[in-house]
């Protein structure tokens, strides 16, 4: 068993352990959004090449969707506009000012978060997208256990999840015990895609993972060779989808 699901159940350890990286998780990323002018790739207004490919599949259903660590806005909007009842959720004020402001911009309406995720409340097969593009790879490892559960158990039966994480050359090269030695995740932990079907097959159906797609100049979505996608779905009916 993995380390992360020994201690998962452990609110006192998870607490000590939330602690060690508690000050990138709060003044950290609430100055990396205050500055909407620096050269960030995903800084733009384009949602993900594999989030616009799978809408193009399945927006005639709509349907519920769960934007993890929104940032600005663009994925969830992206989804908004498309006909999806969406709710975004990350952990900084500015990234939901900004995410908001964007919203109003477009005449979209999203539910908008300003908590952690493992704050957050989530019903039980309440969504039929959750996604995430970018989270995932700065949770510390005692949190992965916990996370893909609370992933799990939001998505309805037969509903998606999509991810984009970094793969090893993207992230900082850091082993689980690394982190914890230094204290730090280095910007962010890369995975293989084989580590991500490994922590996704967990309750959830892996239906594919590559690596993204960097589009040409000027197209209107965003990617980059760096990351990876992957595609689950939760085993059950169709969900209407």
């Amino acid at each position: 068993m993995a380390a992360d699901e020994l201690i998962c159940g452990d609110e006192a350890v998870l607490a000590m352990l939330d602690g060690w990286f508690a000050g990138r998780s709060d003044d950290w990323w609430e100055g990396f959004y205050a500055d909407r002018q620096k050269p960030v790739p995903f800084f733009g207004d384009a949602p993900d090449e594999c989030l616009a490919q799978w809408a193009g599949e399945h927006v005639a259903a709509g349907g519920r969707a769960l934007d993890i660590g929104c940032g600005n806005g663009r994925n969830s909007c992206f989804l908004a506009e498309r006909g999806f009842d969406v709710d975004g959720v990350d952990y900084a004020q500015a990234a939901i000012d900004w995410a908001t402001q964007r919203a109003a911009e477009l005449g979209v309406s999203v539910r908008w978060h300003c908590r952690s995720v493992f704050d957050l409340d989530l019903p039980v097969g309440s969504f039929d997208l959750v996604y995430d593009s970018g989270c995932f790879h700065h949770l510390a490892p005692h949190r992965r256990h916990t996370y893909v559960k609370r992933v799990r158990e939001a998505l309805r039966p037969g509903g998606w999840f999509g991810l984009v994480c970094f793969r090893p050359e993207g992230g900082s090269g850091l082993t689980d015990e690394q982190v914890y030695e230094r204290r730090s995740l280095g910007g962010g932990l890369g995975y293989t895609e084989a580590q991500l079907r490994a922590i996704w097959s967990t309750g959830l159906e892996v239906h594919s993972t590559r690596r993204m797609l960097k589009p040409p100049p000027g197209a209107d979505v965003f990617g980059e060779e760096f990351l990876s996608v992957l595609w689950a779905r939760k085993p059950g009916d169709a969900a209407g989808h």
